[in-house]
């Protein structure tokens, strides 16, 4: 299995980006752990991991504490070894969409998007999907993009660092 493992964190100067490399990994709070040594003073943290251009797992440490994960299918987690440590523990369903679990259709109201995109119905994500709502993706947004159809774990991690304003930096990673 393939991955691109990028860590986002934000201090008092920005926005800062690394690879990180999740070899040898044990369990999830060792991921934690690695996401923590970017940067130890970071007011948030932030760790994409996209899989086979399938999968897209997102980690979220505030001041280096209470992680929160959100994973785009719980398939990855029977797909490979890294899919089960990343999301293996999640329960099936997804918090965050004001007390029901299952993904609501976006709302119209855009007046250049009158199609809704193609959702892929074999999708079934997991954990908080919430954990970014308060950086500019809410839950719903951050469902929608995972589940376009058409969209790589590539595609949504760009989305997501546009709107977070580190787009450049994690570009920068996928460079080198």
């Amino acid at each position: 299995m393939s991955y691109f493992a990028a860590a986002v964190v934000r201090d008092d100067s920005g926005w800062t980006a690394a690879e990180v490399s999740l070899r040898g990994a044990t369990d999830i709070d060792e991921v934690a752990d690695r996401l923590r040594d970017v940067d130890q003073e970071a007011d948030v943290s932030l760790l994409f991991v996209e899989a086979d251009d399938a999968y897209l797992v997102i980690l979220r440490l505030d001041e280096g504490e209470d992680l929160r994960v959100f994973g785009s299918d719980s398939a990855f987690a029977e797909e490979s070894r890294l899919g089960q440590l990343l999301v293996g523990d999640l329960k099936t369903s997804v918090t965050g969409l004001d007390g029901d679990d299952e993904p609501r259709p976006a709302a119209g109201g855009d007046d250049d998007e009158s199609e809704q995109p193609a959702v892929d119905p074999e999708a079934d994500p997991v954990g908080d999907a919430d954990l970014l709502a308060n950086l500019g993706i809410s839950a719903q947004k951050l469902l929608t993009l995972c589940g376009t159809e058409g969209m790589l774990p590539a595609d949504v991690t760009a989305e997501i660092c546009e709107v977070l304003g580190c787009a450049d930096e994690v570009e920068e990673l996928r460079e080198v």
